[in-house]
């Protein structure tokens, strides 16, 4: 059984008389500094002077520095800018700032295990991986609870890293729900895995397919939304609250009986083929590669894909419907 710390197993003393410069204010920069500066911890954060963030962070009572100027006066830098943006700036601001006793740290192990980053060997390199989005981190933590969080340790310098690491989660409220150990490599390698076969790329796909299934067949668009899109959050809720047994309970045996002998034929042996072949480019770095030179060519498949995404029928029929649905936010 994989062991879980908690509270009583984490100790912020060791960040005690340390600074703490967050790297990037997006929504798990915000997050994260905020609960690590009302843990009492002392906290920066570095940004692009005149960036969109700078002023946000103020206004948030943050103490805000250039990322150089941060990551020289830090103990601990944490990296929270996007994975492509990460290694550009390392090397041009935060490299000349690390000296020996100092730590890097992620909440994403991507620039470490495919080696975009390679700090020196006389500082630490630790992750706190928190498993949910930063608003939740956030929230959970004003709530006096928190978000489950991944801790690996790549580089053991002080011989106190795994420590550290451990203070830091109890500072962002991971201690609060409990924390796992992994590595870098099982952490990143799991978390692309589930991105691009299930949590983004396969649901997103799955419910389009759907739709369009529908939508072709003759069956009203908005009729096909509700079926196919709107009424996946109850039954993720229900597996997220209790496991599929839950979901399976809970249903109808209609629903049951049709899942249970339908499903196996969607999600398939050909597509479970294409799912071994996605992970097998994730482990051999080809993905990386790949993303790598996306980031470098100012994304130009990633816009191509996203505009195509958002001009989707089940995208403009789906505006039109929430903004009838009052109970909804945002």
């Amino acid at each position: 059984m994989v062991k879980m710390y908690y509270d009583r197993d984490a100790d912020m003393d060791l960040l005690a008389e340390k600074t703490i410069a967050v790297v990037g204010y997006g929504s798990q920069g915000a997050a994260q500094a905020q609960n690590l500066s009302d843990s009492g911890l002392d906290v920066i954060v570095g940004l692009r002077e005149g960036g969109s963030s700078w002023n946000v962070a103020k206004a948030d009572g943050m103490k805000v520095l250039g990322i150089g100027d941060a990551a020289r006066r830090a103990d601990i830098v944490h990296m929270l800018l996007p994975d492509e943006v990460q290694p550009d700036v390392y090397r041009r601001e935060i490299a000349p700032g690390l000296e020996q006793g100092n730590a890097i740290s992620f909440s994403h192990g991507f620039n470490i295990h495919y080696h975009q980053i390679v700090p020196p060997e006389n500082v630490d390199v630790f992750m706190v991986a928190p498993k949910g989005p930063g608003y939740l981190v956030r929230r959970t933590y004003l709530e006096g609870a928190g978000v489950p969080c991944l801790l690996a340790v790549y580089q053991n310098a002080s011989g106190s890293a795994r420590e550290i690491g451990l203070g830091f989660a109890k500072g962002i409220g991971g201690t609060r729900a409990g924390v796992i150990e992994t590595s870098f490599a099982e952490e990143t390698e799991t978390d692309l895995f589930g991105e691009q076969v299930d949590l983004c790329g396969g649901v997103s796909e799955l419910i389009k397919a759907s739709f369009e299934t529908l939508v072709e067949a003759g069956y009203k668009p908005e009729i096909a939304y509700f079926e196919t899109l709107h009424e996946l959050k109850l039954i993720v809720d229900l597996i997220h609250e209790g496991g599929l047994t839950k979901m399976w309970y809970y249903v109808s045996n209609t629903a049951e009986y049709g899942g249970l002998t339908v499903g196996p034929k969607i999600i398939n042996e050909q597509t479970r083929k294409a799912m071994k072949e996605a992970l097998d480019r994730i482990q051999s770095g080809e993905f990386a590669r790949e993303f790598v030179l996306e980031g470098k060519a100012n994304m130009p498949v990633l816009k191509a894909l996203e505009e195509k995404e958002h001009g989707h029928v089940i995208e403009q029929i789906g505006k039109e419907l929430r903004s009838k649905m009052s109970w909804l936010e945002g």
